[in-house]
């Protein structure tokens, strides 16, 4: 610390922030720096496979997760380490793309560092070690392509999308009744899904949840549920042919935008004024009755009278619906919002088959289910489990299957799963290494090693021998030459992935592979750490 004067005369403080500033340069910035990428990617590698393990995390609040999804695990995380948090964004940006295959692309990620570091400890300089991943990237695309199957499938043939859902699945906490989950996520993403176009779009399926019952009653609805039940005990509990008017006006006297305030000193004027407001209800009613509606649903609520006058003039009424949702109910029913009773007329009515309230188990909750809409585009995936933790699980183990399913229905093209693509690319790369002439042919074999590292994960959480395992798939894939041979995960005695039906889309193999390369190299090209001092 030094004290200099300033022009005018005032003292002033020099601090000498330089010396405590943190600064890593060169091999050492890039080790520290592929250490911190291996440690996210160490965590991650026991929740791969369908044998992996779940992670519970508790945020600092006290609520508690429990996931083997990738992409959820580092979100939730708290990561300080810069380069960490580059890996939390690589799951997050296959997630956002693909949406399955969060926890392989770190795995993968972190395996090329491991190599990469080995290589820089002998001497090879990281520019060049990120050129050849480059190359090794391009080589292994491109033969996944070539290995890859198309997919014929269509409106009636879903089992080919349904195998595919359930390989996804089957590494979740629900894979005991994945048959039955997967079919619903393929008929959900069919319903929504424009074939000629080959577009999803994955809003329309809405993922509700409720505790109670078990994870066997989820269901498909072929419409919209609403947490919510009729305005009055006495109302109708199942309409048919349902003409419902979608409201975004309250049900109760319009009020001056002004301050206002009304005296009454007789009972003459309030009997006026009482009539006055029982006419305001009547005319509302009766508009919604001349349009025709045989069902109101409000995003505002309404005070008893109205709820009275309802229930006398028979017009079952459902209020205090969220925003979305009456967005969703339009899109299903093809109705209109309408903003004003004054607008109301028959076309601008939605139309339902079917609308009932269902209670559950013994408690009073009450759900409204709205069926046979005029635009079956809407649905509803209905999950139930036995707590809270269970159902948010299934929500996102669904979110992936809808993400596969939607991904085949714009690519159709496949790869085997279980390691076999994985392992089929190991041995390309490879033997395309010798092309090479220069110093990248070692980041090349470095690459191909890397790729072994997903089978020999899943091998290690299956509780087999990884080392001896790996190297009997592999010499069986050069022997016959077919790159359906992956890992047995699951002790079927097959290691011929076509036969075990597990399949992963193409389009999410050449993501991880493209993406892990990306943020390998951009690790590798650090070579500079300035970190502020501590205070």
């Amino acid at each position: 610390m030094a004290l200099a004067f300033d022009e005018y005369g005032r003292p002033f403080i020099i601090l000498k922030e330089q010396d405590q500033k943190t600064r890593l340069r060169g091999i050492e910035a890039q080790k520290a720096n592929i250490s911190a990428g291996k440690a996210v990617a160490r965590i991650l590698r026991t929740s791969l496979g369908p044998k992996g393990m779940d992670k519970i995390l508790q945020s600092p609040d006290g609520d508690v997760t429990i996931t083997n999804d990738g992409a959820t695990i580092l979100e939730q995380m708290d990561v300080d380490n810069q380069i960490a948090k580059l890996m939390v964004e690589l799951s997050r940006s296959q997630d956002y793309e693909i949406g399955d295959g969060t926890t392989g692309v770190v795995v993968m990620a972190g395996a090329l560092l491991d190599q990469a570091e080995r290589l820089l400890e002998r001497g090879i300089h990281p520019i060049r070690i990120a050129e050849g991943y480059e190359m090794a990237s391009r080589i292994a695309v491109e033969h996944l392509e070539h290995i890859s199957k198309k997919f014929d499938f269509g409106a009636t043939n879903i089992e080919p999308l349904v195998q595919t859902c359930m390989t996804t699945l089957s590494s979740k906490i629900v894979n005991r009744c994945k048959c039955h989950l997967a079919e619903i996520s393929v008929k959900a993403v069919l319903s929504v899904a424009d074939l000629d176009r080959k577009d999803v779009n994955l809003d329309m399926i809405k993922v509700e949840g409720k505790v109670g019952g078990k994870l066997e009653d989820t269901e498909l609805i072929y419409g919209i549920t609403v947490d919510k039940d009729m305005s009055h005990p006495q109302m109708p509990k199942q309409i048919e042919d349902a003409k419902i008017a979608i409201l975004t006006c309250p049900f109760e006297p319009p009020k001056p935008k002004t301050k206002h305030k009304v005296d009454i000193d007789t009972v003459e004027k309030f009997q006026t004024l009482r009539l006055q407001e029982q006419k305001y209800f009547d005319d509302m009613v009766q508009k919604c009755k001349d349009a025709g509606a045989t069902l109101v649903i409000c995003q505002w609520g309404f005070d008893d009278e109205a709820n009275h006058l309802l229930m006398h003039r028979n017009l079952p009424a459902v209020r205090w619906v969220g925003g979305v949702e009456l967005e969703l109910i339009a899109i299903a029913t093809g109705g209109r919002i309408v903003p004003r009773f004054q607008e109301l007329t028959p076309e601008k009515l939605g139309r339902a088959g079917l609308v009932r309230e269902k209670s559950f188990g013994t408690t009073k909750d009450k759900m409204l289910y709205i069926e046979h809409c005029a635009n079956s585009r809407a649905v509803t995936i209905f999950i139930r489990g036995g707590n809270k933790m269970m159902i948010e699980e299934t929500k996102r183990s669904i979110h992936d299957a809808l993400c596969v399913a939607r991904n085949l229905i714009r690519n159709n093209s496949i790869v085997y799963g279980g390691g076999s693509a994985e392992i089929s690319c190991s041995i390309a790369v490879e033997a395309a290494a010798d092309k090479y002439p220069g110093v990248e042919q070692y980041a090349i074999r470095a690459f191909a090693d890397a790729l072994d590292s997903v089978p020999m994960a899943l091998a290690e959480n299956s509780g087999l021998q990884p080392i001896e395992t790996l190297s009997e798939v592999k010499s069986q894939q050069i022997k016959e030459n077919n790159p359906h041979y992956g890992i047995d995960c699951n002790d079927v005695g097959t290691n011929d992935m076509r036969q075990q039906d597990v399949f992963e889309t193409l389009i999410g193999k050449q993501q991880q592979i493209l993406l892990a390369t990306q943020v390998v190299k951009m690790i590798l090209k650090i070579d500079d750490v300035i970190s502020p001092s501590d205070y």
